[in-house]
C-alpha cells in the first residue's frame, strides 16, 4: 500500500509541475517516491515502489513523444530500482539467515533447558528450587517434591518460611537466612527443616543470591540435601570407633597401625604401656624404631619386598620377634600382622603380645619338668635297687675271689703259679671294670644336666639303655631280640631323656611278662617316613585293655597296683619335647607294642 501510494502521489505532482512549465520531472518524482517508500516501509516497500514506478515511467514514455533526456531519466530510474531490489534481496537473505540462526539457537537452548531440567529433576536426594527477592517459590523441581512432599502447584508462590520449624519461624530465621545470602552472596549450613507431613529432617542447605548484569537482585537459588542418614551413619561410626578405642585401651594386647611406608598411624594405649612411647610423640614415625638391630635396619626392605612381590614372611602368619622399648631394653613378643586395602590406602595392623612373663613361666615349667624327669630317673633306679645290688654283687664277689686266690698263690711263692696269678689278676680287672661300667651308667643316667639335643647313634643309645633297663631280665627268663635297621642310625635328640624313655618301656615290658609262661622282648627301629625314625618295644605279655590304653599316657593312670602312673606320662612329655610322638598298639599274637618316633639327623649334621 505504501509503494502504490507514494507512486500515485508522484503522478498528480508531476501534472501540477507540468502545468507550471516543468515538463520533464516525472522520473525524478518517481525516484523520490521510491526513496520515500523505502523510508516508510523498508526495502520491501521500496522494491515494490521501484517496480511500480518503472512501469508508470515506461507507460508515460510510450504514451507520448519522449524528450531527448527521457531515456537517461528512465535508465536512472531503472538503476535505482535495481539497486533497491538487490538491497531488498540482501536484506531478505540476512533476515532468513538470522531467523534460521535464531531458530537453531532457540532449539539448542530448548534442548539444554530440557536436559538441565532432567538433570535437576533426576538429582536424587536434592531439592533444587528458586525464590524471588521476597522469598516466595518461583521454580520447584521434582527432587524438591520428593524431599519435602509439596507438589509444584502447592509450592509455587509460597514463602520459604513454610519449610522451617515453628520455633525457627518465630525467631525470624527464614528472613535472616535470605538477608545473609543477600549480603554474603552464598550461605551454607546444616539445620533442621520441615516436610509437608510435619516431620523434621537434618538438611544441608545452600542459598545463593542471583543477580542480573546490573547487579540487581533477581532472587535466590536453594539447594537442599537430606543429611539425616549421613549424620546418623557418622554418629554410628564415631560411636563404633569410640567403642573400638575403648576396647583396644583395655585389652592387654597392643595394636599398632602403619601405612605401606612403615609410618605409624595409630598406637593403642596398651602399646604405649608396652613400649613406653605416647601415641602423640610416636605417630608419624617409622615403626622400625620399635625394633632392635638388625631388624631395625632391615624392616623397610622387608616391607618393600612384600609390596613388590607379595611374598609373605609374617603378614597373616605371626611369629615371635624381639621388640625394643623406649629405654633401650628388649623383650620377646608375639607379633601377628593383618593387611587392609582401602580405596586410597593400604594399612597393616599389628597385634603384639608381651611374652616376657610367659617366657619366664615357661622357663620355670621347664625347670620343674626337668626336676620331675630327674626324680623319675632316680625313682626308677630306686625301684631297681635290689636288682642293681645283685648285678654289682657279681663282679665285686668275683674280684674278691680272684684277689683271695692271688693272695694264696703268692703265699706259696711257686714260680709255676705266675701264669695263674696273671690270669686271676686279669679277671679281677675285668670284673672291676664291669662293676665300674655299671656304676658309670647309673651315674650318667641319674645325673641331672641341661637339656641338650645332639646327634647320636641310635643303636649305641639303645644298647646302653638296654644294659641298664634289662639288668636282671635274663635271670627272669626274658629272651631279648634286637632288630635295628642300619639306615636308621643317626638321630637328633637329648640322649639321657630318650634313654629314660627306653628304660621305662623295657622295665614295664619285663614286669608285664612276670606272669607269662613265654617271655619275649623285641626292640626294633625302622624308618617311619622321610626324616622320621620309629622305635618299637614289644612284649609277649597279657597286653593292655582298650579302656586303659586310651588313658595310659595320662598322669596318674597306671596298670600297676603300686604304680603312681607318672612313668608313661613323663615318657610322652619327653618324646614330644624331642619332636616325636608315642603310642600303644596291641601286638599280633598277644602282648603290647609301644612305638615312639624320633627326628632323623640331617646328613650334614650326622657326620
Amino acid at each position: 500500500m505504501i509503494a502504490v501510494a507514494t507512486v500515485l502521489v508522484a503522478i498528480p505532482v508531476n501534472l501540477l509541475l507540468r502545468a507550471w512549465g516543468f515538463d520533464h520531472d516525472l522520473y525524478l518524482l518517481l525516484i523520490l517516491s521510491t526513496i520515500v517508500a523505502a523510508a516508510l516501509g523498508g526495502t520491501g516497500a521500496a522494491t515494490a515502489a521501484a517496480i511500480f514506478a518503472v512501469l508508470v515511467g515506461v507507460f508515460f514514455a510510450l504514451s507520448r513523444r519522449a524528450a531527448a533526456s527521457e531515456p537517461v531519466d528512465l535508465a536512472l530510474l531503472l538503476l535505482v530500482a535495481l539497486g533497491i531490489a538487490l538491497l531488498d534481496a540482501r536484506n531478505a537473505y540476512r533476515a532468513r539467515r538470522r531467523a534460521a540462526l535464531d531458530k537453531f539457537r532457540q532449539s539448542q537452548l530448548s534442548e539444554i533447558a530440557d536436559e538441565l531440567n532432567l538433570l535437576i529433576d533426576g538429582a536424587q536426594g536434592y531439592a533444587i528450587y528458586m525464590l524471588d527477592p521476597e522469598g516466595r517459590v518461583t521454580i520447584w523441581n521434582e527432587g524438591a517434591e520428593r524431599l519435602k512432599g509439596w507438589s509444584e502447584q502447592e509450592a509455587i508462590g509460597q514463602h520459604c518460611s513454610i519449610f522451617y520449624p515453628a520455633d525457627a519461624v518465630q525467631a525470624g530465621k527464614p528472613e535472616a537466612d535470605l538477608e545473609r545470602a543477600r549480603e554474603q552472596g552464598k550461605v551454607e549450613e546444616e539445620d533442621w527443616r520441615l516436610r509437608k507431613d510435619g516431620s523434621e529432617f537434618l538438611a544441608h542447605i545452600s542459598i545463593t543470591a542471583l543477580r542480573d548484569g546490573s547487579g540487581a537482585l533477581r532472587g535466590f537459588g536453594k539447594v537442599v540435601r537430606d543429611a539425616t542418614d549421613e549424620r546418623a551413619a557418622e554418629s554410628a561410626h564415631k560411636a563404633s570407633a569410640s567403642h573400638l578405642r575403648s576396647i583396644l585401651s583395655t585389652v592387654p594386647d597392643a595394636m599398632i597401625v602403619i601405612d605401606e611406608h612403615g609410618i605409624i598411624l595409630s598406637f593403642s594405649a596398651a602399646a604405649e604401656r608396652l613400649f613406653g612411647f605416647s601415641e602423640a610423640e610416636i605417630r608419624g614415625s617409622n615403626v622400625s624404631m620399635l625394633m632392635p638391630s638388625p631388624d631395625r635396619d632391615r624392616h623397610d626392605g622387608y616391607l618393600k619386598h612384600y609390596l613388590e612381590t607379595g611374598e609373605r614372611r609374617i603378614i597373616g602368619i605371626g611369629r615371635v620377634v624381639i621388640g625394643a622399648r623406649r629405654d633401650g631394653s628388649t623383650f620377646p613378643m608375639e607379633l601377628s600382622v593383618g593387611e587392609a586395602i582401602g580405596e586410597t590406602q593400604r594399612v597393616f595392623n599389628g597385634f603384639i603380645r608381651d611374652l616376657t612373663e610367659r617366657q619366664e613361666t615357661q622357663e620355670r615349667l621347664d625347670e620343674l619338668q626337668s626336676k620331675l624327669i630327674h626324680v623319675a630317673r632316680v625313682s626308677a633306679m630306686g625301684t631297681m635297687a635290689s636288682t642293681l645290688a645283685h648285678e654289682l654283687n657279681q663282679p665285686i664277689t668275683a674280684v674278691a675271689n680272684y684277689v683271695e686266690a692271688v693272695r694264696d698263690l703268692l703265699a706259696e711263692a711257686n714260680p709255676e703259679d705266675l701264669p695263674m696269678i696273671r690270669e686271676a689278676l686279669d679277671d679281677s680287672v675285668r670284673e672291676a671294670l664291669r662293676a665300674g661300667q655299671i656304676v658309670r651308667r647309673l651315674r650318667d643316667f641319674v645325673a641331672r644336666g641341661e637339656v641338650e639335643k645332639t646327634v647320636e647313634d641310635l643303636p649305641t643309645l639303645i644298647g646302653e639303655a638296654a644294659a641298664l633297663g634289662l639288668i636282671g631280665a635274663r635271670e627272669k627268663g626274658v629272651d631279648t631280640q634286637f632288630d635295628l635297621a642300619p639306615d636308621a642310625s643317626k638321630v637328633l635328640l637329648d640322649k639321657v631323656q630318650i634313654q629314660q624313655v627306653l628304660i621305662n618301656l623295657l622295665r614295664n615290658a619285663v614286669e608285664a611278662m612276670a606272669g607269662s609262661s613265654e617271655r619275649h622282648l623285641w626292640i626294633t627301629s625302622r624308618h617311619e617316613k622321610a626324616g622320621v625314625i620309629r622305635v618299637t618295644v614289644a612284649d609277649s605279655g597279657p597286653g593292655v585293655s582298650p579302656e586303659v590304653a586310651e588313658q595310659l599316657f595320662t598322669a596318674f593312670v597306671s596298670t600297676k597296683s603300686e604304680g603312681m602312673g607318672l612313668g608313661l606320662s613323663i615318657c610322652r612329655t619327653i618324646v614330644e619335647a624331642n619332636g616325636g610322638r608315642i603310642w600303644l598298639e596291641p601286638r599280633p599274637g598277644g602282648g603290647s607294642q609301644f612305638h615312639f618316633t624320633l627326628i632323623e639327623a640331617e646328613p650334614e649334621n650326622a657326620e
